[in-house]
């Protein structure tokens, strides 16, 4: 299915965060690449190093080309938009295993945005993704640091398990029965 879109799949999706803020989320695009690198300037630099595992004050096009390139079944990049405003808030990527059985989970929200729900609704919308795809787990890879994500995870039904060989880190994982 590389190179391909699914029926549906660019069609976007209005959920509502707890905090009354209505998402649209819709598949990212090679034309999406300027917004998502005005977002990423806008997310804190503690996040930022937290999605990316390495700090940097400036995503660019490197990286970014990688969620604006996808194949859009074994990986798929959304874009959270702030229906009201139209401003991108939220970022998340899913990445398949080649046998469709994993997906690991990677999420980041505008600063301004944290604390609004749009973390929980934007991670919610990945996993019901994830389950439509046939995936039996999903993954996150967090610093152990990233207090505030190990918690919404562990919320939103993760478990916590060490990761062998790196004490800094630890793998949240949800599975789907």
């Amino acid at each position: 299915m590389t190179g391909t879109t699914l029926p549906g799949l660019a069609e976007t999706t209005e959920m509502t965060t707890r905090d009354g803020v209505v998402l649209s989320i819709r598949p990212a695009f090679a034309e999406d690449e300027p917004a998502l690198e005005e977002f990423f300037d806008k997310v804190s630099d503690e996040d930022r190093r937290f999605r990316f595992l390495s700090a940097q004050k400036h995503v660019g096009h490197e990286k970014l080309e990688l969620l604006t390139h996808v194949d859009h079944w074994n990986t798929e990049s959304f874009l959270g938009f702030d229906k009201a405003t139209g401003e991108l808030v939220a970022s998340a990527l899913l990445a398949c295993d080649a046998q469709m059985d994993c997906g690991e989970v990677a999420v980041s929200i505008r600063e301004d945005y944290r604390g609004r729900g749009v973390a929980w609704t934007i991670l919610d919308h990945v996993g019901q993704e994830a389950r439509r795809r046939g995936l039996k787990r999903v993954i996150s890879i967090e610093d152990r640091a990233n207090h505030a994500a190990i918690e919404l995870e562990r919320e939103r039904g993760y478990s916590a398990h060490a990761v062998d060989g790196d004490p800094h880190l630890v793998l949240l994982e949800k599975r789907f029965d």
